[in-house]
């Protein structure tokens, strides 16, 4: 996922790593240079939509834009964490 709006220096990327780690998922979350975030998670399709519904509005004071989504393929990856 891409999280447009101002979701930098707000916390999102931390509040997105606690809230797909409550979710089970595996990934990372990860500012980009336009000032965007960059999500890749995976797990179960339920469990997807969940962080995709909750990057949709983060959380104060975030003001989310807007979230594009892609298929990636899967890394196996069992744990969240947020990069650099």
């Amino acid at each position: 996922m891409i999280v447009g709006g101002r979701v930098q220096g707000v916390g999102f990327r931390a509040a997105c790593c606690a809230r797909a780690q409550s979710l089970g998922l595996g990934g990372w979350v990860r500012n980009l240079p336009d000032g965007s975030v960059e999500v890749q998670a995976e797990g179960p399709t339920h469990e997807l939509g969940e962080l995709q519904r909750w990057c949709g509005t983060g959380l104060p004071p975030a003001q989310v834009h807007g979230v594009s989504t892609e298929p990636l393929a899967l890394t196996g990856e069992d744990w969240f964490e947020v990069r650099r």
